[in-house]
């Protein structure tokens, strides 16, 4: 099975080698037929505290960092 990669936007850098990315999706309601949008937050980690917020980033799963990281920081 091959990894999920998102595409988002940097919203918090506060923490050591993490960064927390929100990543946005548009899909069509299945009865109602209007778009929907959805957000959710994902912390992902980042070696060289290179990102900053406001940045648009790209993300790949992978093994559990702690408790709340299952994510890795692949490109800008």
């Amino acid at each position: 099975m091959s990894k999920k990669i998102l595409k988002g936007k940097v919203v918090k850098d506060k923490n050591d080698k993490t960064i927390v990315v929100l990543v946005k999706r548009k899909y069509m309601h299945p009865f109602f037929s209007k778009v929907i949008t959805s957000s959710k937050k994902y912390h992902a980690h980042d070696e060289n505290n290179k990102f900053k917020v406001g940045d648009d980033v790209k993300i790949i799963e992978s093994k559990p960092f702690s408790k709340m990281k299952k994510w890795e920081v692949i490109s800008k």
